[in-house]
């Protein structure tokens, strides 16, 4: 069972199970809807899904023709998208409670990746937020 919420806790879901990979992708709607560098998303089928509260808090946003895009009003947490020929619905990874198992497979639109963007080992890791003056805004430190 997969479990997912927005940040304020007001809606949740559930699935059954990801029918699809997990997927990074790097298309400019999704950077710009989830104002991140990439959106993490898998498929369920619409009959492993099921809304488990809030209801009345989740509203719609037609990014594209047919493709409609779920989101808490009172947080703004993105949970799902949906093109409405489909049967499926695409997972927001970011706003999943359990661990799915799976891990990503691909970056997909990986053309409209920002040239920014940099992956593995080569940035610091830190396992809380880091105690560094490096990441004070510029001349903060003065």
């Amino acid at each position: 069972m997969i479990l997912g919420s927005c940040a304020c806790g007001k809606v949740s879901y559930e699935a059954d199970r990801l029918d699809g990979p997990v997927v990074h992708c790097h298309c400019r709607t999704c950077r710009k809807v989830h104002a991140s560098a990439f959106a993490t998303t898998a498929r369920v089928h619409r009959h492993h899904f099921r809304w488990l509260q809030g209801h009345t808090l989740i509203r719609k946003f037609e990014s594209s023709p047919g493709k409609r895009r779920h989101f808490c009003c009172a947080c703004g947490t993105h949970l799902i998208a949906e093109w409405s020929h489909l049967a499926f619905v695409i997972l927001r990874m970011g706003a999943v409670d359990t661990d799915p198992v799976e891990m990503p497979s691909t970056h997909i639109w990986y053309a409209h990746s920002p040239h920014w963007l940099r992956y593995g080992e080569e940035l610091p890791h830190y396992s809380e937020g880091p105690k560094s003056p490096l990441l004070l805004p510029h001349g903060a430190d003065k």
